[in-house]
């Protein structure tokens, strides 16, 4: 009777520990593909902010499933027409006042976005917090869920460790916190303003604050956006790459 016991209890912690697993790994998933679909098309808002200036870019940005993207500036004038295309695991941008088409290195993926806090690797969704890293610690306070990821040891990052706090109830991400391989932390995005864009509520706006810049920000604010829209194949190509609009 005691090893039928045991053999139960064992089955069922087993079980528990499976379900949490497969738990932590769908809101991971719905993250990643959180503001993508099948196809998705928006308009958005970027604001850098520092101590001594600020600016506001306004941009148009297509996306079909986790490997194309498009995005290419409308405002202002003076980097009008400036664009980024992923296709699978190649990213390009485009300088129209050039009018040259450079490919980013994967050595450059976390560099900065158009002088930005946000990274290529950020805006174009190059790395994948399900596939790229693993999970070492889960717990739950106040409500909500704490989930740390740390990098598998072929992933190429800059971070150390990511520690990403979800809401329980709706599974919608609050921050994410990004340390360095010293354990420091280096930067917080923050996720606000939960808004319903057709059938899916996301947070229309993260908040990058970078503690290693005082006085440093940069702000994206989703404006418009459909999901699950068909969205051309010729959108994620070179020749439209270069189109001047």
């Amino acid at each position: 009777m005691k090893a039928i016991s045991f053999i139960f209890l064992t089955f069922f912690v087993l079980s528990n520990y499976v379900m949490a697993d497969e738990s932590v790994n769908k809101i991971l998933k719905n993250i990643d593909e959180l503001y993508r679909s099948k196809g998705s098309q928006g308009k958005i808002e970027m604001e850098v902010i520092t101590p001594d200036w600020s600016r506001t870019m306004k941009m148009d940005m297509w996306t079909k499933g986790m490997d194309y993207t498009f995005i290419r500036i409308k405002e202002p004038r003076k980097d009008k027409g400036v664009s980024t295309l992923k296709r699978e695991d190649d990213v390009w941008n485009f300088f129209p006042k050039i009018n040259k088409v450079i490919k980013v290195p994967p050595s450059m993926m976390m560099g900065s976005w158009m002088g930005s806090d946000f990274t290529n690797d950020d805006l174009v969704k190059e790395s994948s917090l399900i596939k790229d890293y693993k999970t070492t610690n889960v717990k739950e306070s106040d409500g909500n869920i704490e989930i740390t990821l740390v990098p598998h040891k072929n992933t190429v990052s800059l971070w150390g460790k990511i520690l990403l706090v979800v809401e329980k109830k709706s599974e919608l991400p609050l921050r994410q916190e990004y340390f360095d391989e010293r354990n420091e932390k280096i930067r917080i995005l923050f996720y606000k303003d939960v808004k319903k864009f057709g059938n899916r509520t996301i947070p229309a706006t993260m908040e990058l604050q970078p503690l290693t810049k005082k006085g440093h920000k940069t702000i994206i604010r989703y404006k418009e956006v459909e999901f699950d829209t068909n969205v051309p194949a010729t959108t994620f190509t070179l020749t439209n790459l270069q189109k001047r609009r």
